[in-house]
């Protein structure tokens, strides 16, 4: 690529990317409408979709290994002759064919599934070359089902010169013609000028090659490339298609940013409202939450959209500061929304909202799945009236009857537990409706603020690359009297313990949790169910009394376990993770999770937030199975060390990668290709710098690179 005139300026590449990249695949030998239907199906149409569908591992066929050598667990390429063969039916059909070579050792290849032919090739004195991986048999090492050909008995065939790459499975395609296909795409790969598109100063400063290089060497690498560093995902040939992917990310959040603040928004400006209830409030704010109150205010007061995210540890206090969010729409004689994703939680919000806003004269309406018939009617009225100034509610807020008077606000909490479309169906109630996926020059529709929040504080790299889209706040700081939560790890022989430690605690006035991890009992999963333990603890403690709440209970049902429980007429409650967001408790100073080593560290964060909520001393045992893995562990080890969301939010990124935090799947973020946030952190700094620069100075650049690594993926991302 050649050096630009100016080094802020970002090189132009010519149109070969766009007359050879976007060639249908049915341009190649062998790709036709069924194929190609096939290949279509995991999202591949083009030729560039082929070029970054990279291999999930390699297979080393450039060398033989003798099998005397061989070790159990490690893929490897052998070569003997047929010693015997033997076919056997005993339970199911089986072929085993023994080889052996010049280190005078014996080999097994098994095969469950063979066609008589097959059988037919194997005769004892031929030379047969095979790749698999190793395992102790019942008469020394076998390979199940290895990959083979048989070799001509006088000529050497040929070892290859590079490793052979491994690709994601497509149904309906074989391996060998996958590899095939993508092969002949690499070959119409375009020279670097064509296709590079990064500048050559950055790929220069971080050591990395050109894209093309690096396609060739991810696809083809040579005898010799440093397999470990390309399995790790490490080589510098995978940080430079990390380096793009992070950016092709970060620049369609950006654009999306961009289009939504092309809309107009209702400019809030009232106080008086807000100031109202913060004088009323029974405690005064803590640092954290004035900072982060003060973000919105100068947010709300734009005549553009508000896009911000509040995360706060379990506790913190996000509800207040989004109750003086809400007023300030109010106050401005408009709605504000508050969406919940459990009716369990809409309705704990209901509750201190009520309690908060209604002395002031506020109307605080609620909305969702139970209220039915002429109760319905009443509250879908005041709503499209506007006498209802704030609703609260779950999905049952978005649904197509709902109509608002004059949308300003709209709160989501625990935002990543909704789908894309319900977060966009909620944001396109308000007076303009609009669809945040416009183009930019469009006229400006008038959208509601948008304030989404979350109990999982996610970690400083996941932000930047994950919510680019977004402003974020944190309330890092928890309110005053707050008790600390002391963690221990037990092993599951110590139960009986622990049965005598709820007894002590619950004498005392003191409530506990018991959380199972599956509903009922399996003999697939070591873990205790639900039931069993409900009705164990109920013989074991019978002067207690004793609740189960779990997720396939009726809402009704579920509904009045919790409040029972809240309201102090159960002592003990055993409950599935239904409770991770729950009701809020102050008495209960006692949690035991049963099998903590399934879960992830998120999840046994916002679990142990249920306690400590009070005055009194609070306690979290972590019950697990041994023997524990050395993920399972790190992971218990990190609870009992620290409280910190924020610290055990990245320690979780480090542990479990970012899918799982953000619960992609139904977020709309896609699953990185080649980047890993925890990996590739160090390269985001230039991938925010870099995005600026592009869609400053050549938006086009930044659209292509958008195409060829997400192309319509993220078209909902910053809902």
């Amino acid at each position: 690529m050649a050096r630009p005139a100016r080094a802020a300026r970002v090189a132009r590449p010519g149109p070969a990317l766009a007359a050879v990249g976007e060639t249908p695949l049915t341009a190649l030998p062998g790709c036709g409408p069924k194929v190609a239907e096939k290949l279509a199906a995991r999202g591949l149409t083009c030729l560039q979709d082929l070029w970054l569908q990279l291999p999930r591992q390699y297979e080393d066929r450039t060398r033989i290994a003798p099998i005397r050598g061989l070790q159990p667990g490690v893929a490897v390429q052998v070569e003997g002759r047929i010693e015997a063969v033997e076919r056997g039916f005993r339970y199911k059909p089986t072929l085993r064919v023994a080889i052996g070579d010049e280190s005078q050792a014996t080999l097994v290849l098994r095969f469950f599934h063979f066609r008589a032919a097959q059988v037919a090739q194997f005769v004892p004195g031929a030379r047969v070359r095979c790749y698999g991986t190793p395992r102790p048999g019942q008469h020394g090492l076998e390979i199940v089902h290895p990959s083979y050909r048989l070799l001509d008995v006088e000529a050497d065939a040929v070892l290859g010169d590079a490793l052979d790459p491994v690709y994601p499975a497509i149904e309906g395609i074989g391996a060998a013609s996958l590899r095939r296909l993508i092969g002949l795409a690499l070959d119409r790969l375009p020279d670097d000028a064509a296709l590079e598109l990064l500048p050559r100063e950055l790929r220069e400063g971080l050591h990395l090659p050109s894209l093309r290089d690096a396609l060739l060497t991810v696809h083809r690498p040579a005898q010799d490339a440093d397999i470990a560093a390309l399995l790790a995902g490490t080589h510098p040939a995978q940080r430079r298609l990390a380096l793009e992917e992070l950016l092709a990310h970060h620049l369609s959040l950006r654009r999306q940013r961009m289009a939504q603040q092309a809309h107009a928004a209702p400019a809030l400006r009232s106080t008086t409202l807000a100031e109202r209830l913060r004088a009323a409030l029974p405690f005064a704010l803590t640092g954290a939450q004035q900072r982060v109150f003060e973000q919105i205010l100068r947010d709300l007061r734009k005549p553009s959209p508000m896009l911000r995210l509040v995360q706060g540890d379990v506790g913190s206090g996000k509800t207040v500061v989004a109750a003086l969010a809400a007023m300030l729409a109010v106050g401005a004689g408009k709605q504000a929304a508050l969406m919940a994703p459990t009716e369990l939680l809409a309705e704990q919000h209901l509750v201190n909202l009520r309690g908060w806003l209604e002395p002031l004269g506020v109307r605080v309406a609620w909305l969702a799945g139970k209220v039915t018939g002429r109760a319905r009617a009443q509250v879908l009225a005041a709503v499209a009236s506007g006498e209802a100034q704030l609703v609260v509610g779950t999905h049952a807020l978005m649904q197509q009857g709902v109509v608002f008077h004059d949308l300003a606000l709209a709160i989501v909490d625990e935002q990543h537990r909704f789908g894309v479309h319900q977060r966009l169906a909620l944001r396109d109630k308000g007076a303009g409706g609009g669809d945040v996926g416009d183009v930019l020059g469009r006229a400006a529709a008038i959208v509601p603020h948008q304030l989404v929040m979350t109990a999982t504080p996610i970690p400083r790299t996941l932000a930047m690359a994950a919510y680019a889209d977004l402003d974020v706040s944190a309330i890092d700081e928890l309110p005053p009297g707050r008790t600390p939560v002391q963690t221990i790890a037990l092993s599951a022989e110590r139960r009986p313990e622990l049965v005598e430690r709820i007894r002590t605690a619950c004498a005392e006035g003191r409530q506990a949790y018991w959380v199972c991890t599956i509903i009922d009992e399996s003999d697939e999963i070591v873990a205790q169910a639900a039931q069993t333990t409900f009705d164990g603890l109920t013989l074991q403690l019978p002067g207690l009394r004793v609740g189960l709440v779990h997720g396939r209970m009726k809402g009704a049902d579920k509904q009045a376990t919790m409040l029972a429980f809240k309201r102090g007429e159960i002592d003990l409650l055993v409950a599935t993770t239904v409770i991770e967001v729950g009701v809020d408790v102050p008495n209960a100073s006692l949690m035991i999770i049963e099998n903590a080593e399934r879960l992830g560290l998120a999840q046994l964060h916002q679990l142990r937030g249920r306690v400590g909520r009070g005055s009194a001393a609070s306690n979290c045992v972590l019950l697990y199975q041994s023997p524990l893995s050395a993920l399972a562990r790190q992971r218990l080890e990190t609870m009992r060390q620290t409280q910190d969301g924020f610290v055990i939010a990245e320690k979780d990124l480090e542990l479990r990668g970012p899918g799982e935090l953000l619960g992609t799947r139904q977020t709309g973020i896609a699953g990185f290709r080649v980047a890993d946030l925890a990996r590739d952190a160090d390269l985001l700094p230039q991938v925010q710098e870099l995005g600026d620069r592009l869609l400053q100075q050549s938006p086009d650049i930044a659209e292509r690179i958008v195409s060829r690594w997400v192309g319509a993926a993220l078209h909902y991302a910053s809902a």
